[in-house]
């Protein structure tokens, strides 16, 4: 993506962001023995232009390694970018680190964030210090930030007696401590039953009703369709597509996605059910594993392309195994930007 305009309702953009990082290293046996150094570089992060505005939801969507939480990281100033430029709130990342993170929360994937030992209260208590929030405002701040994640009841528990959902929540109180206008999530609801990850969208959407700004990454396509206002979908570390979740959703050019698997005998390919469905629609993937050819179509009408799938089948000696219609969805849009599923 490109063109993006700098604006006062803009709260975090990133200009033409890269970042890089070495694969291998260069060990003291191998500089003693005077190898060459076969170190690489790889672009986790490949140009990202992003203009997050105030006030709005907005996703980083893609699959495991797509540079989402990387980027994330650099937002946040725990890494530094190898080229490019990120202001948050008008504040310049590199030049002002610390004025940045006074005004943001942040909840990162992989980091050490609660302690176990003690209650809820207590963990709060003792980040509340951490973040230099004024002794007067402490038990204020806590009580806020426990209510907002509807923790009040346990916040006497210890954190070993909470659910995986509630530490998350717990997670999300203690990015709320600051009171910043900007909150930072990196696969929030990952490893949630469905309960908890409702409960916490929830959480998430009462964030922006206070007037907050909230950037996310997920690979969940259900939860950025559900809960962002806008999404930029990331691949190999490049954005290749932003908007709304309805507006990618219609980029798509069909009304109904048909899923099929169909049993293939002997050594037949499909390859003329394959031919006979494009008529019918577009195929947008088709894959064939021990027997079974798997077939995701584009189409206007489900109820005339699963009589002609059946058909195509019984004529090419094969069985119909599965049949799914469904709505178009952003694993659709992706998969139509890159041509390949979002889990792959």
């Amino acid at each position: 993506m490109s063109g993006v305009t700098a604006h006062s309702n803009v709260a975090i953009e990133a200009r033409a962001l890269v970042k890089e990082f070495e694969k291998g290293r260069h060990t003291l046996w191998q500089r003693v023995r005077r190898e060459p150094d076969r170190r690489t570089t790889f672009r986790a992060v490949d140009g990202i232009d992003l203009a997050v505005e105030t006030g709005e939801i907005f996703g980083l969507l893609g699959p495991n390694g797509a540079g989402k939480t990387t980027t994330m990281r650099m937002i946040s100033t725990l890494l530094e970018p190898t080229a490019g430029t990120i202001r948050v709130l008008g504040t310049d990342v590199a030049k002002e680190p610390r004025r940045v993170r006074a005004q943001l929360g942040a909840m990162l994937s992989g980091e050490r964030s609660l302690y176990w030992k003690l209650t809820g209260r207590e963990n709060l208590e003792y980040f509340a210090a951490l973040y230099h929030v004024p002794p007067k405002d402490t038990k204020d701040r806590v009580e806020r930030s426990l209510a907002a994640v509807t923790l009040s009841d346990r916040a006497d528990d210890y954190v070993e007696r909470y659910s995986t959902g509630m530490r998350q929540r717990l997670a999300l109180a203690r990015a709320l401590l600051p009171d910043p206008p900007l909150i930072l999530l990196d696969e929030p609801t990952v490893g949630l039953d469905p309960q908890a990850s409702r409960d916490l969208r929830d959480r998430v959407r009462d964030l922006r009703a206070q007037g907050r700004t909230v950037l996310l990454t997920t690979h969940y396509m259900e939860e950025a369709d559900q809960l962002c206002d806008r999404v930029a979908i990331i691949d190999h570390g490049k954005i290749v597509a932003l908007d709304s979740p309805n507006a990618l959703k219609r980029t798509i050019r069909a009304e109904e996605i048909v899923r099929l698997d169909i049993g293939i005998a002997g050594d037949g390919d499909g390859a003329a059910i394959v031919d006979r469905l494009s008529r019918a629609g577009t195929v947008a993937r088709s894959e064939r594993h021990n027997g079974t050819l798997s077939l995701t179509v584009h189409c206007a009408s489900a109820r005339e392309l699963v009589p002609a799938a059946f058909d195509a089948a019984h004529a090419a000696g094969a069985t119909v195994q599965h049949v799914e219609v469904v709505p178009v969805t952003l694993e659709d849009v992706f998969l139509s930007l890159t041509g390949r599923g979002l889990r792959e």
